[in-house]
């Protein structure tokens, strides 16, 4: 069910990961839910409400799962899209809570073809680059209850084995 208008369509094959993936406990203890996911992979709706496992203590939705339930998608995503050449992690994350969460809200995640190819070029240039995605979770009314800004590392699987490699040589010194 998508949660925002879209021209993008989902197909069997996303359909079925998005049912796994809402299954997968480190997502569905989230109490959020993932909605729609295009069968390009260059979008995303997650839906949160509040419900037994996202319930905190005063009533609202707990700030464990607002956070939790966005984490890990942009770094999927781009895994998706960008393939087994690449190695796509998540390196940081900043969230603002601008207001207590009582009802249900919705979040967009979007790769645009540019970032994509600014992804891709700088790679190419580098070997790796780093950049930051914004999300926030919405109303239906468009009221902001809580934004995030996700920061994402991504580079050539080949560049990536080759800063392992150094990193181990110089760390695998043990004085005697």
């Amino acid at each position: 069910m998508k949660l925002y208008k879209t021209d993008k369509q989902e197909s069997l094959s996303t359909w079925w990961l998005r049912f796994r993936l809402n299954y997968w406990p480190c997502i569905w203890c989230t109490g959020g839910k993932i909605q729609f996911l295009s069968s390009d992979y260059k979008e995303l709706h997650v839906g949160l409400k509040k419900n037994i496992r996202s319930l905190n203590r005063v009533g609202t939705i707990y700030g464990g799962s607002i956070y939790s339930s966005v984490d890990p998608y942009f770094m999927l995503l781009m895994m998706w899209i960008l393939g087994p050449e690449y190695v796509v992690w998540d390196k940081a994350a900043k969230v603002k809570f601008v207001k207590p969460i009582v009802d249900k809200v919705k979040a967009r995640f979007l790769i645009t073809e540019e970032l994509i190819e600014k992804t891709k070029q700088g790679i190419l240039e580098k070997g790796e680059i780093v950049f930051d995605l914004p999300v926030k979770y919405e109303d239906e009314d468009g009221t902001v209850y809580a934004t995030f800004e996700k920061t994402i590392y991504a580079a050539s699987k080949e560049f990536y084995e080759k800063k392992l490699a150094a990193r181990n040589m110089t760390s695998s010194f043990k004085p005697s």
